[in-house]
C-alpha cells in the first residue's frame, strides 16, 4: 500500500485536537508536510531544496495556537509537490503518465494545464518534479489511500463541528511567495484573505478577518491573486451552515526562501496569528446563523 511503503515509520496526516472543542472553528493545513518519502525523492530529478519550492513551510505552526483555542487543527506531513488535497480527487495531467488517464479524471482544468494538479507536475516556477512518466497506479494509490482518507477525515470533523455547534468554520491556512505584489502598486501583501469571491463564507467572517489583521499594521488583499482553492470551494456551504475562508500569510514575514530557516520575525508574527485568531473565533454566533445566504 501507498502508505505502508511511503509512511512506514509515521503518518501521512494528523488532526491536533483539543481536549474539548469549545469552538465552532476547524483549521487546516493542507501544504505545510516536510516528510518526503524515500520513493517519491528517488522518482524526482530535483535537489532537496528545489523539491520543497512549493511547500507551505511552518504554517501549521504559525497557526498552533487554533488548538490551544479550543479548536482542531489538521496537519498534512505529506509534502504538496508529492499530493495536493487542496485540488479535486483527479486533477491529473496525461502528460505525466505512461497509461491513458480513467474517464472520469479531469485533465483539463486550469490548475493541471498550470502543472499544480492533484499530483504535481511542476514546483516553484515551473521546475518539472519528475525525471519520468509515472505508472498511473502511482497517483490512484495516493489518491485512493491518501487524498480521499484525509478528506474523510476533514469532512467528519467539520459535520461534527456543525452538528454541535449549529454551524461550522473552516479556515483554509497557506503561505505564499515572497514575490507576490498588487499590480497596481507593487506592494506586498502580508496576507491574502479568499472567500471564493464571497460564496464561501458569511461576508461578516471574510470583514472582520481583514479588519482586524490591518488593525495590527499588517497589509491585506482579499482574494487577489488567491480566492481559495478547492478546499475552500468545496466545503463553503452557507446554505448548509458551512463556512470555509482562505488565509495566506506572505513567507517574507517569517521564512527564508533559500535554506527554509525560520527568520528572526518568525515568533512575532507566530503571537500575531494567535491574538488575531482568538479575536476571529469570538465572533457572535447570529453572524453565521442569520446570513442573507442562509434565509434563501
Amino acid at each position: 500500500m501507498t502508505v505502508e511503503r511511503d509512511f512506514p515509520d509515521s503518518l501521512p496526516y494528523e488532526l491536533r485536537q483539543p481536549a474539548d472543542q469549545r469552538i465552532p472553528f476547524v483549521f487546516n493545513s493542507p501544504h505545510s508536510g516536510q516528510c518526503y518519502p524515500a520513493a517519491f525523492v528517488r522518482q524526482s530529478q530535483l535537489d532537496p531544496q528545489t523539491i520543497r519550492r512549493s511547500e507551505d513551510c511552518f504554517v501549521d505552526q504559525l497557526f498552533a495556537a487554533a488548538v490551544m483555542l479550543g479548536a482542531p487543527l489538521m496537519v498534512a506531513h505529506f509534502p504538496r509537490a508529492y499530493l495536493d488535497v487542496n485540488r479535486e480527487p483527479y486533477e491529473l495531467d496525461a502528460r505525466m503518465f505512461l497509461e491513458p488517464l480513467p474517464p472520469y479524471a479531469n485533465g483539463n482544468s486550469a490548475r493541471v494545464a498550470g502543472g499544480l494538479g492533484t499530483i504535481p507536475r511542476l514546483v516553484g516556477e515551473g521546475q518539472e518534479i519528475y525525471a519520468q512518466k509515472l505508472h498511473l497506479d502511482e497517483a490512484l494509490g495516493r489518491i485512493n489511500n491518501i487524498y480521499k482518507p484525509y478528506h474523510a477525515v476533514l469532512g467528519d470533523v467539520l459535520v461534527a463541528t456543525r452538528d454541535r455547534f449549529g454551524y461550522g468554520v473552516l479556515i483554509d491556512c497557506h503561505s505564499m511567495p515572497t514575490g507576490i505584489r498588487f499590480p497596481e502598486s507593487g506592494m506586498r501583501p502580508d496576507f491574502i484573505i479568499g472567500d471564493r469571491f464571497g460564496t464561501s463564507c458569511t461576508p461578516e467572517l471574510t470583514n472582520s478577518a481583514i479588519h482586524l489583521l490591518r488593525e495590527m499594521g499588517y497589509v491585506v488583499a482579499h482574494n487577489k491573486p488567491y480566492a481559495g482553492g478547492y478546499i475552500t470551494e468545496h466545503y463553503g456551504r452557507p446554505l448548509k451552515s458551512f463556512h470555509a475562508m482562505q488565509i495566506e500569510v506572505n513567507r517574507g514575514l517569517y521564512l527564508n526562501e533559500h535554506n527554509y530557516e525560520r527568520k528572526a520575525g518568525f515568533d512575532q508574527l507566530q503571537r500575531d496569528i494567535g491574538l488575531f485568531l482568538a479575536d476571529l473565533v469570538s465572533l457572535p454566533d447570529f453572524h453565521f446563523l442569520d446570513t442573507p445566504l442562509a434565509a434563501e
